[in-house]
């Protein structure tokens, strides 16, 4: 099967030449998700918690428009302007995920796209009739 750009609603107009997920080999690769409501406007301006969990719910979004959801997160990637803020990041994702724990990455960064974004999340996931375990 070829690769399949997804295309959830509600979300803004990605900023280059990408789409917001691919499908591919039964894989959802999610690119990176910043906190901006479906205008293009900054959510949770300098609260780092408030921006993970509206990342995370603009993921889940993105999961149930593509046959998954967030159980069948395998791989999260972090990038933060503050490594400070990984303390309410891993507060929300423990809130998220509950007792599951996907692999991650996190990586300090000297800047993200938007004033006052304070972090960016990517993700890979199986589609929901794959098995996790």
């Amino acid at each position: 099967m070829m690769p399949r750009a997804l295309c959830p609603s509600g979300l803004s107009v990605p900023v280059g030449p990408y789409s917001h997920a691919v499908l591919a080999g039964g894989l959802i690769h999610v690119s990176g998700l910043l906190s901006l409501d479906g205008d293009g406007r900054l959510v949770g301006a300098g609260d780092a918690a408030a921006q993970a969990r509206h990342i995370f719910g603009l993921l889940e979004r993105i999961l149930a428009g593509s046959g998954s959801d967030l159980p069948h997160v395998v791989k999260l990637t972090f990038f933060l302007t503050d490594l400070r803020d990984r303390f309410a990041l891993n507060q929300v994702r423990s809130e998220i995920f509950d007792e599951w724990r996907p692999a991650s990455t996190l990586v300090q960064v000297a800047g993200l796209i938007g004033d006052g974004t304070l972090m960016e999340i990517e993700a890979i996931a199986t589609l929901a009739e794959s098995p996790v375990s």
